[in-house]
Protein backbone atom coordinates (compact mmCIF):
# COMPACT_ATOMS: atom_id res chain seq x y z
CA UNK A 1 0.00 0.00 0.00
CA UNK A 2 1.18 3.51 -0.74
CA UNK A 3 2.53 5.70 1.62
CA UNK A 4 0.85 9.17 2.41
CA UNK A 5 2.78 11.56 0.16
CA UNK A 6 2.56 14.20 2.95
CA UNK A 7 4.69 12.36 5.15
CA UNK A 8 8.02 13.55 3.36
CA UNK A 9 7.41 16.64 5.06
CA UNK A 10 8.06 15.80 8.46
CA UNK A 11 9.77 17.02 10.55
CA UNK A 12 11.71 14.71 12.84
CA UNK A 13 14.31 15.48 15.54
CA UNK A 14 17.87 14.20 15.36
CA UNK A 15 19.33 13.21 18.70
CA UNK A 16 18.40 14.57 22.20
CA UNK A 17 15.52 17.18 22.61
CA UNK A 18 16.98 20.68 23.28
CA UNK A 19 14.86 23.59 25.11
CA UNK A 20 16.01 26.87 25.69
CA UNK A 21 13.52 29.11 27.51
CA UNK A 22 10.96 27.28 26.11
CA UNK A 23 11.86 27.55 22.81
CA UNK A 24 12.85 23.93 21.39
CA UNK A 25 15.97 24.38 19.38
CA UNK A 26 16.61 20.65 18.49
CA UNK A 27 18.62 19.25 15.87
CA UNK A 28 16.27 17.73 13.06
CA UNK A 29 16.25 16.20 9.33
CA UNK A 30 15.25 20.24 8.48
CA UNK A 31 18.60 21.54 10.33
CA UNK A 32 20.50 18.56 8.67
CA UNK A 33 19.99 18.81 4.96
CA UNK A 34 20.44 22.45 5.77
CA UNK A 35 23.90 21.76 7.00
CA UNK A 36 24.43 19.42 3.99
CA UNK A 37 23.26 22.25 1.35
CA UNK A 38 25.91 24.76 2.66
CA UNK A 39 28.85 21.81 3.04
CA UNK A 40 27.71 21.35 -1.29
CA UNK A 41 28.24 24.67 -1.74
CA UNK A 42 31.55 25.18 0.26
CA UNK A 43 32.92 22.02 -1.16
CA UNK A 44 32.18 23.04 -4.81
CA UNK A 45 33.21 26.40 -4.45
CA UNK A 46 36.42 25.50 -2.79
CA UNK A 47 37.48 22.34 -5.37
CA UNK A 48 36.15 24.82 -8.49
CA UNK A 49 38.37 27.72 -7.31
CA UNK A 50 41.15 26.30 -5.66
CA UNK A 51 43.67 26.27 -8.71
CA UNK A 52 42.39 28.65 -10.96
CA UNK A 53 43.56 27.10 -13.91
CA UNK A 54 43.94 28.94 -17.24
CA UNK A 55 41.82 26.27 -18.79
CA UNK A 56 39.27 25.19 -16.48
CA UNK A 57 38.15 21.77 -15.30
CA UNK A 58 34.35 20.61 -14.91
CA UNK A 59 34.51 21.91 -11.53
CA UNK A 60 35.94 25.29 -12.06
CA UNK A 61 34.11 25.91 -15.34
CA UNK A 62 31.02 25.17 -13.44
CA UNK A 63 31.73 27.87 -10.30
CA UNK A 64 32.65 30.23 -12.91
CA UNK A 65 29.39 29.87 -15.11
CA UNK A 66 27.24 30.44 -11.28
CA UNK A 67 29.67 33.39 -10.46
CA UNK A 68 29.37 35.40 -14.08
CA UNK A 69 25.31 34.09 -13.85
CA UNK A 70 24.51 36.06 -10.56
CA UNK A 71 26.90 39.37 -11.66
CA UNK A 72 24.88 39.53 -15.22
CA UNK A 73 21.51 38.98 -13.08
CA UNK A 74 22.32 42.09 -10.40
CA UNK A 75 23.84 44.09 -13.07
CA UNK A 76 21.13 43.95 -15.37
CA UNK A 77 18.12 44.12 -12.64
CA UNK A 78 19.94 46.57 -9.64
CA UNK A 79 22.86 48.43 -11.34
CA UNK A 80 26.44 48.78 -10.78
CA UNK A 81 25.12 50.11 -7.01
CA UNK A 82 24.06 46.61 -6.30
CA UNK A 83 27.56 45.23 -6.67
CA UNK A 84 28.47 45.32 -2.54
CA UNK A 85 25.17 42.80 -2.48
CA UNK A 86 26.81 40.55 -4.54
CA UNK A 87 27.96 38.25 -1.83
CA UNK A 88 24.21 37.93 -0.42
CA UNK A 89 22.51 37.69 -3.56
CA UNK A 90 25.15 34.43 -4.53
CA UNK A 91 24.74 33.04 -1.38
CA UNK A 92 20.95 33.41 -1.43
CA UNK A 93 20.50 31.94 -4.71
CA UNK A 94 23.17 28.73 -4.29
CA UNK A 95 21.23 28.27 -0.81
CA UNK A 96 17.84 27.93 -2.34
CA UNK A 97 18.91 25.84 -5.68
CA UNK A 98 21.20 23.27 -3.44
CA UNK A 99 18.49 22.88 -1.21
CA UNK A 100 15.73 22.39 -4.26
CA UNK A 101 18.53 19.87 -5.89
CA UNK A 102 19.10 17.94 -2.43
CA UNK A 103 15.52 17.58 -1.97
CA UNK A 104 14.83 15.69 -5.07
CA UNK A 105 17.81 12.85 -3.90
CA UNK A 106 15.99 9.32 -2.89
CA UNK A 107 15.07 9.53 0.94
CA UNK A 108 15.85 13.34 1.27
CA UNK A 109 14.34 15.95 2.39
CA UNK A 110 13.15 19.40 1.44
CA UNK A 111 14.16 21.84 3.53
CA UNK A 112 12.20 24.75 1.02
CA UNK A 113 8.86 23.28 0.81
CA UNK A 114 8.35 24.23 4.39
CA UNK A 115 7.01 27.70 4.51
CA UNK A 116 8.29 29.14 7.97
CA UNK A 117 11.89 28.46 6.20
CA UNK A 118 10.85 30.37 2.58
CA UNK A 119 9.10 32.60 5.17
CA UNK A 120 12.08 33.78 7.12
CA UNK A 121 14.31 33.99 4.23
CA UNK A 122 11.62 36.62 2.57
CA UNK A 123 11.09 38.55 5.73
CA UNK A 124 14.43 38.73 6.51
CA UNK A 125 15.29 39.85 2.84
CA UNK A 126 11.93 42.62 3.07
CA UNK A 127 13.42 43.78 5.86
CA UNK A 128 17.02 44.34 4.70
CA UNK A 129 15.76 45.97 1.68
CA UNK A 130 13.66 48.44 3.68
CA UNK A 131 16.18 49.74 5.93
CA UNK A 132 18.64 49.99 3.33
CA UNK A 133 16.09 52.02 1.36
CA UNK A 134 15.81 54.51 4.26
CA UNK A 135 19.17 54.79 4.78
CA UNK A 136 19.77 55.56 1.17
CA UNK A 137 16.87 57.97 0.59
CA UNK A 138 15.59 58.89 4.49
CA UNK A 139 12.35 59.31 4.37
CA UNK A 140 12.72 60.12 0.60
CA UNK A 141 12.07 56.39 0.47
CA UNK A 142 8.65 56.90 0.74
CA UNK A 143 8.21 58.21 -2.62
CA UNK A 144 8.07 54.78 -3.51
CA UNK A 145 4.32 54.28 -2.24
CA UNK A 146 3.23 57.75 -4.13
CA UNK A 147 4.16 57.00 -8.47
CA UNK A 148 4.85 59.95 -10.85
CA UNK A 149 2.14 60.77 -13.32
CA UNK A 150 -1.10 59.91 -11.35
CA UNK A 151 -4.02 61.35 -11.04
CA UNK A 152 -4.54 63.59 -7.81
CA UNK A 153 -8.00 62.17 -7.41
CA UNK A 154 -6.56 58.39 -7.93
CA UNK A 155 -3.52 59.25 -5.71
CA UNK A 156 -4.87 58.39 -2.35
CA UNK A 157 -5.95 54.86 -3.87
CA UNK A 158 -3.51 54.06 -6.10
CA UNK A 159 -1.23 54.80 -2.68
CA UNK A 160 -2.85 52.04 -0.64
CA UNK A 161 -2.39 49.73 -3.58
CA UNK A 162 1.14 50.57 -3.50
CA UNK A 163 1.47 50.32 0.51
CA UNK A 164 -0.51 46.97 0.36
CA UNK A 165 1.84 45.65 -2.83
CA UNK A 166 4.75 46.58 -0.80
CA UNK A 167 4.13 44.33 2.56
CA UNK A 168 3.00 41.64 0.66
CA UNK A 169 6.59 40.51 -0.93
CA UNK A 170 7.68 38.66 1.94
CA UNK A 171 4.30 36.92 1.47
CA UNK A 172 4.34 36.42 -2.33
CA UNK A 173 8.43 35.38 -2.14
CA UNK A 174 7.79 32.49 0.41
CA UNK A 175 4.57 31.07 -0.69
CA UNK A 176 5.58 30.89 -4.31
CA UNK A 177 8.74 28.53 -3.72
CA UNK A 178 7.68 27.08 -0.67
CA UNK A 179 4.11 25.97 -2.78
CA UNK A 180 5.89 25.02 -6.23
CA UNK A 181 8.57 22.61 -4.37
CA UNK A 182 5.88 21.20 -1.84
CA UNK A 183 3.28 20.04 -5.25
CA UNK A 184 6.01 19.26 -6.90
CA UNK A 185 7.21 16.58 -4.37
CA UNK A 186 3.62 15.44 -3.49
CA UNK A 187 3.14 14.79 -6.83
CA UNK A 188 6.37 12.51 -7.58
CA UNK A 189 5.48 10.92 -4.43
CA UNK A 190 1.53 10.04 -5.48
CA UNK A 191 2.68 8.56 -9.09
CA UNK A 192 5.54 6.28 -7.04
CA UNK A 193 3.13 5.41 -5.09
CA UNK A 194 0.72 4.63 -8.24
CA UNK A 195 3.75 2.42 -9.52
CA UNK A 196 4.18 0.77 -6.75
CA UNK A 197 0.31 -0.14 -6.26
CA UNK A 198 0.15 -1.43 -9.82
CA UNK A 199 3.04 -3.31 -10.27
CA UNK A 200 5.00 -3.86 -13.26
CA UNK A 201 2.07 -4.71 -15.66
CA UNK A 202 0.09 -1.72 -15.19
CA UNK A 203 2.56 0.62 -13.69
CA UNK A 204 4.42 1.50 -16.61
CA UNK A 205 2.05 4.66 -17.14
CA UNK A 206 2.60 6.34 -14.13
CA UNK A 207 6.14 5.10 -14.01
CA UNK A 208 6.36 7.16 -17.17
CA UNK A 209 4.69 10.07 -15.71
CA UNK A 210 7.55 9.72 -12.77
CA UNK A 211 9.95 10.52 -14.81
CA UNK A 212 8.75 13.25 -16.81
CA UNK A 213 7.94 15.00 -13.77
CA UNK A 214 10.99 14.23 -12.17
CA UNK A 215 12.86 15.98 -15.10
CA UNK A 216 10.74 19.00 -14.57
CA UNK A 217 10.74 19.58 -10.98
CA UNK A 218 15.00 19.24 -11.46
CA UNK A 219 13.90 22.36 -14.03
CA UNK A 220 11.77 23.67 -11.50
CA UNK A 221 14.15 23.80 -8.48
CA UNK A 222 16.34 25.77 -10.76
CA UNK A 223 13.60 28.37 -11.98
CA UNK A 224 12.61 28.63 -8.33
CA UNK A 225 16.05 29.65 -6.97
CA UNK A 226 16.31 31.89 -9.85
CA UNK A 227 13.06 33.46 -9.22
CA UNK A 228 13.67 33.87 -5.76
CA UNK A 229 16.67 35.68 -6.19
CA UNK A 230 16.20 38.10 -9.24
CA UNK A 231 13.12 38.93 -7.36
CA UNK A 232 15.30 40.31 -4.15
CA UNK A 233 17.51 41.83 -7.20
CA UNK A 234 14.13 43.61 -7.67
CA UNK A 235 13.60 45.10 -4.43
CA UNK A 236 17.25 45.82 -3.99
CA UNK A 237 16.45 48.07 -7.49
CA UNK A 238 13.99 50.06 -5.19
CA UNK A 239 15.64 50.48 -2.32
CA UNK A 240 18.93 52.12 -4.24
CA UNK A 241 17.43 53.44 -7.09
CA UNK A 242 14.03 54.91 -6.15
CA UNK A 243 12.27 54.00 -9.27
CA UNK A 244 8.75 55.44 -8.98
Amino acid sequence: MATNPMHQFTVNRIGPEIKIAGVDLSFTNASLFMLLSALAICGLLFLGTRERKLIPDKLQLISEMIYNFIAKMISDTAGTKAKPYFPFIFSLFMFVLFCNMIGMLPYSFTVTSHIIVTLLMAIFIFIAVTIIGFLKHGFGYLKLFVPSGVPMVLLPLITVIEIISYLSRPVSLSVRLFANMMAGHTMLKVFGGFVISLGMLGGWLPLSFSVALTGLEILVAFLQAYVFAILTCIYLNDALNLHH
